[in-house]
C-alpha cells in the first residue's frame, strides 16, 4: 500500500483525512501537522524516505517542500480558488447583515485568488485591499496590514488565510475569517493524487533493459599477460554484476567482448541508480578502461532494448561515459540522479521550430539539450563558453551552433563581456 504523507494544519488535515475515507484501500495517509510554516522544511526532510508521494493542505506549504525537496516522488495540494473568497464574502454578509462594500484579504503571491474572484462578479464589485506574501511569510506582517486598513476605516472586514492573523484580529473585534478549501477541492485533489499513484506503479513496472559496455575490451585483453588473467578478470566483472542483479531483482546475460545485459523493472532501475553508479566506477577501476552504460524504459522488452541501444550510443558520445536513459516517450536523461542530472526531449511536433532547426543545420537533440541547460541553470543570458563548460562540447563547436541559432531567430546576441585574460570580448547571448 502506498504511503501518502499528509502536511497541512491541523484543521485542514483532519478535513482532508475525513474525506480520503473512500481511498483507505489503495492508500495509507499518515499526517504530519505543524503550527508554523517555518516547520514544513523539517518535516518533509525528515519523512521523504518515508513516504511515497506527498499531498499538502495549500500552496504554500507545497512551494516550501518543492523547494526543500530534490525529488521525483509526486507532489500534490489542494488549490486555493476563488470559490473559498465567495463562501467566507457570504458568510461575512450574513453575519454582519449588509452587503460589505469594503474588505482585506491576503493571498499569496503565486496566486491572487481575490484577484481572480473579483473579475468574474457581475455585481457591484467590492472595494478588495491584497496583501501578497511568499515562502517568506510574515504573519506579523499580514496582521498590521489588516489591523492599519480597518484603524482608518478603509474596511469593514478581512479575510486570511492564516487561524493566527484570524484570531487575533477577532480578539480586536474585527470580522474576520479564515480561508480553507471546500470539500469540492479537497475531492478533486485526492482524484488526482490516486490517478497519479496509480500511473507511477504502472511506469514503475515497465520492463527496464540496462546495457553496460566495457570498452576497448580487445585492448584490455591484449595486456593481459596470460589468458587466466583474462578470464580472472572477466569473472571478478561478473561478480559485481551479478551484485548488482542481485539488487535489481534482474536477469544478467553477457553480450561478449566487454557487454553485459540485465534485464529488470523501470522501477527497481530508478531506485537503485546509485548503486550502478558505484557498480560502473568499480568496473572501470577493475579492468582499468572506460564503462558506457545505456538504460532503456519501454512497455515491452523489445522497445526497451531498443531505447537501451539508443541511451548507450549516446553514452558513448559523451565524454566522461555519463549513464543514460532513454525513457519510453522518448525523452533524454543523462546523469540520472545526480544534481548536474539534464532531462531533454529529443522530438517534436512544432512544425515551426523544425522548419528554423532544418534551415540552420541544428538537429532536435542539440536544441532541446541547450534549451533543457539554461533552463536547468536558471540562465537569462549566456556565453558559449558557458554552454561549452556544461555540454562537453569544444567552445568553437558551440559558437558555430549558436551562431545557427541567431541566424534563425532563435537566440540574439544582447551583450558582451571582457574576459579577465587578453582577447576579445565574449558575446552575451539570449534565446528568443
Amino acid at each position: 500500500m502506498h504511503k501518502i504523507g499528509v502536511v497541512g494544519l491541523k484543521t485542514s488535515i483532519e478535513a482532508i483525512i475525513e474525506l480520503a475515507e473512500e481511498y483507505k484501500t489503495e492508500l495509507e495517509f499518515i499526517s504530519f501537522s505543524y503550527e508554523e510554516t517555518e516547520e514544513v522544511e523539517k518535516i518533509v526532510r525528515e519523512h521523504n524516505s518515508h513516504v511515497h508521494a506527498w499531498l499538502f493542505s495549500g500552496p504554500l506549504p507545497y512551494e516550501i517542500a518543492k523547494k526543500t525537496l530534490d525529488t521525483d516522488k509526486i507532489m500534490v495540494h489542494v488549490p486555493a480558488t476563488e470559490s473559498g473568497f465567495y463562501r467566507y464574502y457570504l458568510e461575512m454578509i450574513y453575519e454582519q447583515g449588509k452587503i460589505i462594500e469594503q474588505l482585506s484579504i491576503d493571498t499569496m503571491l503565486l496566486n491572487n485568488i481575490s484577484e481572480e474572484a473579483t473579475s468574474q462578479i457581475n455585481l457591484k464589485i467590492p472595494k478588495v485591499y491584497t496583501k501578497e506574501y511568499d515562502l517568506n511569510v510574515d504573519t506579523n506582517e499580514l496582521l498590521n496590514f489588516h489591523l492599519d486598513l480597518w484603524k482608518r476605516g478603509k474596511t469593514e472586514g478581512a479575510l486570511t488565510c492564516f487561524p493566527s492573523v484570524c484570531e487575533a484580529l477577532r480578539e480586536k473585534g474585527i470580522p474576520a475569517y479564515k480561508m480553507s478549501s471546500s470539500k469540492m477541492e479537497i475531492r478533486q485533489t485526492l482524484r488526482i493524487l490516486s490517478e497519479k499513484v496509480r500511473s507511477s506503479y504502472f511506469k514503475g513496472t515497465q520492463i527496464g533493459i540496462e546495457i553496460i559496455e566495457v570498452e576497448y575490451f580487445n585492448r584490455v585483453a591484449e595486456e593481459m599477460k596470460t589468458p587466466y588473467h583474462l578470464q580472472y578478470l572477466e569473472l571478478r566483472l561478473k561478480e559485481m554484476l551479478i551484485q548488482l542483479c542481485e539488487k535489481l531483482n534482474g536477469s544478467l546475460s553477457e553480450k561478449g567482448n566487454g557487454r553485459y545485459m540485465i534485464i529488470s523493472s523501470r522501477g527497481a532501475i530508478q531506485r537503485e541508480i546509485m548503486t550502478l553508479e558505484n557498480t560502473v566506477q568499480k568496473l572501470a577501476f577493475e579492468a582499468d578502461t572506460t564503462v558506457a552504460v545505456g538504460i532503456g524504459f519501454g512497455e515491452t522488452a523489445f522497445s526497451a532494448e531498443i531505447n537501451a541501444f539508443r541511451a548507450i550510443q549516446h553514452s558513448k558520445a559523451t565524454k566522461k561515459r555519463k549513464i543514460v536513459i532513454v525513457q519510453d516517450n522518448g525523452n533524454i536523461v543523462e546523469s540520472p540522479g545526480k544534481q548536474k542530472e539534464l532531462q531533454y526531449d529529443s522530438r517534436t511536433h512544432n512544425e515551426t521550430l523544425l522548419k528554423k532547426l532544418k534551415k540552420g543545420t541544428i538537429s532536435v537533440k542539440t536544441y532541446k539539450k541547450i534549451l533543457a541547460l539554461i533552463k536547468r541553470m536558471g540562465w537569462q543570458e549566456f556565453t558559449t563558453k558557458d554552454l561549452a563548460t556544461h555540454l562537453e562540447m569544444t567552445e568553437r563547436n558551440v559558437r558555430r551552433i549558436v551562431a545557427y541559432m541567431c541566424e534563425v531567430d532563435l537566440a540574439q546576441c544582447v551583450g558582451e563581456e571582457a574576459n579577465a585574460t587578453r582577447g576579445r570580448p565574449s558575446k552575451i547571448y539570449r534565446l528568443l
